[in-house]
């Protein structure tokens, strides 16, 4: 005579080295690579996304739909790029442009939190002017420009954007392009 607990199955052999568990009710945790992502170091690098559109391309066969993400990515240590991708979603184009702004970075040169001298540049319709504050002055800047200097570390400046257009993605190749400049002037 059997009891309730016991069954009359017979068992199956068992591989080598494999034991079956009896189910006790409890929850276990089956993946311990669950919460990979936390234990991998931060990433040196902040990232701010300055603009996302969507795009789209007329062909013969219809409409393509994709969306651009510009990125703008910075350590607050003199370093700073911009990058722009598009992507079939948001968070491909958003993935792309941050590896684009990674390899287009370029290294900002600064006295005492400032820029060494005035400049300025022209990207397309866009102009940008900035200017060297003294020290504690704050960033004086809006927009496009602002987010660029911070993320390089700028902490005293003035900036103005001398067009009238609003193209956040002009404004940011012009700003980048006008700090390329003293890269390349640097004594």
């Amino acid at each position: 005579m059997t009891t309730k607990n016991e069954s009359t199955k017979p068992t199956k052999p068992s591989k080598p080295g494999f034991s079956p568990k009896k189910f006790d009710g409890k929850k276990k945790e089956f993946r311990k690579d669950f919460n990979k992502d936390k234990d991998q170091p931060k990433d040196e690098f902040e990232s701010k996304l300055l603009d996302l559109a969507r795009v789209t391309k007329v062909t013969g066969g219809g409409k393509n739909m994709k969306f651009r993400a510009v990125m703008v990515v910075g350590d607050k240590n003199k370093k700073v790029g911009v990058g722009v991708a598009k992507g079939l979603d948001v968070s491909q184009a958003i993935e792309k442009a941050t590896r684009d702004a990674k390899k287009n970075m370029i290294e900002v040169p600064m006295v005492k939190g400032t820029i060494p001298f005035e400049v300025s540049a022209k990207y397309g319709p866009s102009k940008v002017l900035l200017k060297p504050q003294m020290e504690g002055r704050g960033l004086v800047a809006g927009g496009t420009v602002r987010v660029i200097c911070s993320l390089a570390g700028i902490q005293d400046i003035s900036s103005k954007i001398l067009s009238t257009t609003t193209n956040k993605l002009n404004n940011a190749r012009a700003t980048m392009s006008a700090l390329a400049k003293l890269k390349s002037v640097k004594k």
